[in-house]
C-alpha cells in the first residue's frame, strides 16, 4: 500500500469513527507507529485532521472529502485502464457529462482522441484540460467550489444541468455495495450527482476495485439506476457477479 492510499484510508476512518489511534492503525495497516505518526502529521499540515494524544480527530467544520492531491496518485494504473474502457463507449459527436474526480479526469484524457464532442463538467481540472483540446465544445457548470477537490456544487450547478441532455455520463463514486448502492462521503455532491444521472441517456460509474463492498455516508443511487459500472480486474469475478451484468472490468497493464 502506498503512502497516499494509506492516508486515504486514515481519512475515511476519521470520518466514520471520529477518531483514530496510531497504535491501532499501525496494526491494521501493517506499518510501524512512526510511519502512522508521519501520516497523521501530513494530514494535519493539509488541514484534514488535528492531532490528539496518541492519534487524531477530524477538524470541526472541515470537509470530509479526500483532497485531490491524495486521490490523484492512488491506483493510477487502474484508473487509466478504466478510462480507456470508458472511452470505448463514446462515439464522435456525442455529448458527455464528466463528474468530478481523479478517475473521470483520466476519462477526459482518453476522450482527446474523439472528435466533435460536447463536454459538460463540474470539475475545474477537467474543464481546464478540455479547454486545450481542439474541436471540443466545453460547458462548465456554475456553483460553489469545493477547493481541495476542484469540484463545483450547489443549486446553480444542479439548475445548469437541468437545461441539458447528454448521451453518456461518467460518474465517480466513493463506495459501491450491491445493497447500499452508489454512496458518497460528501453530502454536498449528492444532489449534483443525481442531476448528472437525470441529464444523461446512459450513466456509467467509473471507479477502481478498492471501492467495492464499502458504504459511505450518503446515498447517490441504487445499482439499478445506472447502466454500467466500469472497474478493474482487481475486483474478483465472484464479487462482480453480485451486481449481475452491470460490471465490466478493465485489465490493468502489468497484470
Amino acid at each position: 500500500m502506498s503512502a497516499s492510499e494509506r492516508r486515504g484510508q486514515i481519512l475515511q476512518r476519521l470520518q466514520v469513527d471520529g477518531y483514530v489511534e496510531a497504535k491501532v492503525l499501525s496494526l491494521e495497516l501493517g506499518v510501524d507507529t512512526s510511519t502512522i505518526r508521519r501520516d497523521l502529521d501530513t494530514l494535519v499540515r493539509a488541514g484534514q485532521a488535528e492531532r490528539t494524544h496518541g492519534g487524531a480527530r477530524p477538524i470541526t467544520g472541515a470537509s470530509s472529502e479526500i483532497p485531490y492531491a491524495v486521490k490523484e496518485t492512488e491506483r493510477r494504473k487502474e484508473k487509466v485502464a478504466i478510462a480507456r474502457l470508458a472511452a470505448q463507449k463514446v462515439t464522435d459527436g456525442q455529448t458527455i457529462i464528466l463528474d468530478s474526480g481523479s478517475t473521470t479526469y483520466q476519462v477526459a484524457l482518453e476522450l482527446r482522441h474523439k472528435a466533435d464532442l460536447t463536454i459538460i463538467t463540474n470539475d475545474l481540472r477537467i474543464g481546464k484540460y478540455m479547454a486545450t483540446i481542439p474541436g471540443i465544445r466545453l460547458l462548465v457548470t456554475g456553483g460553489e467550489l469545493l477547493g481541495s477537490v476542484f469540484t463545483l456544487v450547489g443549486e446553480r450547478a444542479v439548475d445548469f444541468l437541468s437545461d441539458y441532455s447528454a448521451d453518456w455520463a461518467f460518474l465517480g463514486a466513493d463506495a459501491i455495495d450491491p445493497i447500499a448502492g452508489i454512496t458518497n462521503t460528501n453530502t454536498l455532491e449528492v444532489p449534483l450527482k443525481r442531476a448528472i444521472i437525470s441529464a444523461a441517456a446512459h450513466t456509467a460509474v467509473v471507479t477502481d476495485s478498492s471501492k467495492f463492498g464499502q458504504r459511505a455516508l450518503a446515498k447517490v443511487a441504487a445499482i439499478n439506476e445506472i447502466d454500467i459500472i466500469l472497474t478493474d480486474t482487481g475486483l474478483p469475478s465472484d464479487q462482480a457477479e453480485w451486481f449481475g451484468d452491470k460490471v465490466a472490468r478493465a485489465s490493468v497493464t502489468g497484470d
